[in-house]
């Protein structure tokens, strides 16, 4: 079985009471902020080994590590092959920023783009703008609505109410 089919079930097919899901949530996202915290300190040297050498160096267990190559993997450079690898699968966390920035919100992980790296990373108002961005990537901005009285969007010449607005 691939790690990530592993990681899948154990986090999302898991009988677990809310207690033990709240426990097992809590810890995983614990980690991941550490991961992040490193990683995204040294932006110009990404990090690079096989799925196992990054477990042990973040200190994490190997599933644990697949999670986060999981949810980190759609803000990569050039994505890991996740869906087929093994322990010994060479990876690399070459992160596009802005994308990471943006997927993190999308993501609502806030102890997560709250973090005091993006300082260095990206100014103030490059966040901004890809948080207002993101946010209204999910917002239905509907058109200005057609009065009876007004001219027929078609074209025609007619007030809506006598054209195309007549049957509606």
């Amino acid at each position: 079985m691939a790690l990530l089919e592993t990681w899948r079930k154990l986090a999302y097919e898991t009988e677990m009471n809310q207690r033990q899901a709240a426990a097992f949530w809590d810890n995983y996202f614990a980690q991941e902020k550490g991961i992040y915290e490193q990683i995204l300190q040294t932006p110009d040297q990404p990090v690079t080994g096989t799925v196992q050498e990054l477990a042990d160096k973040f200190h994490v267990e190997l599933l644990m590590m697949t999670g986060f190559l999981d949810g980190i993997n759609d803000s990569l450079k050039e994505p890991n092959p996740i869906e087929t690898m093994t322990e010994d699968t060479t990876v690399s966390l070459d992160y596009d920023k802005e994308k990471l920035y943006y997927n993190m919100v999308a993501a609502k992980a806030d102890w997560l783009y709250g973090l005091p790296q993006w300082d260095a990373l990206l100014d103030e108002e490059t966040r901004k703008q890809l948080y207002k961005k993101q946010k209204m990537s999910g917002t239905i901005i509907k058109g200005k609505k057609i009065g009876r009285n007004d001219p027929c969007p078609c074209g025609s010449g007619k007030k809506y109410k006598q054209c195309c607005g007549k049957n509606a």
